[in-house]
């Protein structure tokens, strides 16, 4: 067994990668993608959409378009889109369009 308090998390280091304009504009398309997957397997985990999220009833208020969602719900997709466009640069590889 693993012990939790033993983990220590060690993202690849994005401190220094500068993204050109052509690719944040990515960003909110990414973003949206994100809260798709998320919200597919949500649906096909069962959950449906309800006012406040309810584990027991699996209710989620999020379960709606991105476009919908609050400004600090699509934040958290964008960070997470961004963090892994700047992951991927920092790897060594290229975005091209």
């Amino acid at each position: 067994m693993h012990n939790q308090f033993m983990y220590e998390p060690k993202p690849v280091d994005v401190s220094n990668v500068e993204l050109p304009e052509r690719i944040l504009k990515l960003t909110e398309r990414l973003a949206e993608d994100v809260h798709d997957i998320w919200a597919r397997q949500r649906l096909a985990d069962g959950w449906t959409y309800g006012p406040r999220r309810d584990d027991h009833l699996k209710q989620h208020p999020n379960l709606v378009p991105y476009a919908e969602l609050t400004e600090p719900e699509k934040q958290y997709d964008r960070a997470t889109a961004l963090g892994a466009i700047k992951t991927i640069i920092a790897l060594g590889y290229r975005i091209e369009s």
